[in-house]
């Protein structure tokens, strides 16, 4: 028999995902004011040997994809983030007791999500200025929005890779009792 929450608690759980997500796009629009507002576009603010503030604009999708494309890609890009958030809006809604494990992971993703796609319509490119390097290696430069997603994307693998179902766990017992 899967767990049975209280209707409060199992209620709740949408709401804390949406709640996460909103606490990353008002933390990624913050500190991509401070860039815009305090960098200096392209050059370096040195924080420390491997770690540099530097403003960029990214007109493609992650690592500059499609950043060369002629503009299309814009909407293009707007509009599969529009419909991903909009599925995660109705997966967390939709989660199963046994997958409650899933609602940081996916509030972490669309936070993030929601945040890069603000940018992406009201300007038509993402506003990056984490830059880390090794020597003369840069890491591509990324922003609070995509932390939020890669840590997000992270966690939902580990938690898809390590956590069994309550169904599971009933089953594999019932099992181990009548053998």
């Amino acid at each position: 028999m899967p767990e049975q929450l209280p209707p409060l608690r199992r209620e709740f759980r949408p709401w804390l995902g949406l709640l996460i997500a909103v606490a990353i796009i008002l933390l990624d629009q913050w500190t991509k004011h401070i860039a815009v507002t305090e960098l200096v576009f392209r050059s370096p603010y040195r924080v420390t040997a491997w770690f540099d503030w530097m403003l960029t604009y990214n007109t493609g999708a992650a690592f500059s994809f499609l950043a060369d494309a002629g503009g299309w890609q814009r909407w293009f890009l707007a509009g599969v983030a529009a419909a991903v958030s909009g599925f995660i809006v109705v997966w967390l809604f939709r989660l199963a007791p046994a997958d409650r494990g899933l609602v940081v992971p996916l509030g972490l993703i669309l936070g993030g999500g929601v945040g890069n796609l603000i940018d992406r319509v009201s300007l038509g490119y993402v506003v990056d200025f984490i830059s880390w390097h090794y020597r003369d290696w840069y890491w591509p430069a990324f922003n609070v929005a995509d932390s939020a997603i890669s840590v997000g994307a992270a966690a939902w693998f580990w938690v898809a890779l390590t956590e069994r179902s309550v169904a599971d766990v009933i089953s594999s017992d019932e099992a181990a009792q009548h053998e």
